[in-house]
């Protein structure tokens, strides 16, 4: 009899190194103000891109500081109405310190609101200055003051 061969024992087959997949990351999402930045990114690592830089920026030339010139419109002075005179005086004032002496009125017999400071509530003085309102804002106030003065 003759006797078959034994089929030779399989050996486990070599392993293969694997190739690892290249899984390219996810660039940052790049600002607006620079594409040469997003440009470089996408370009392999081996490559160097060259990136052009800004201009510098031009700076002005700066003037020699000098002393600040109030306006003249602000400086002449004007004069009161009779009933503006009885809460400033009746000398004739610049624009500036009328709405300097009616606040140091206004602080000195406390009339500002303590809830809205922005409110002034007038007394009787202000009231006439004021066209007879109880209450006016602080941006109104200058306006009614400015129809006192000539």
């Amino acid at each position: 009899m003759a006797t078959a061969k034994k089929p030779a024992a399989k050996k486990p087959a070599a392993k293969k190194p694997v190739a690892k997949k290249v899984v390219a990351k996810k660039a940052a999402p790049a600002k607006k103000a620079a594409p040469a930045k997003k440009v470089a990114a996408k370009k392999p690592a081996a490559k160097k891109v060259a990136v052009k830089k800004p201009a510098a920026k031009k700076v002005a030339a700066k003037k020699p500081a000098t002393a600040r010139k109030p306006n003249a419109a602000f400086m002449k002075p004007v004069t009161p109405s009779a009933v503006l005179a009885a809460v400033i005086g009746a000398a004739p004032a610049p624009r500036t310190e009328v709405t300097k002496k009616v606040w140091e009125y206004i602080k000195k017999f406390k009339l500002q609101n303590p809830e809205n400071k922005r409110m002034i509530d007038a007394d009787d003085k202000l009231k006439a200055v004021f066209g007879g309102k109880k209450q006016v804002s602080m941006f109104e106030m200058t306006k009614l003051i400015s129809g006192h003065l000539k």
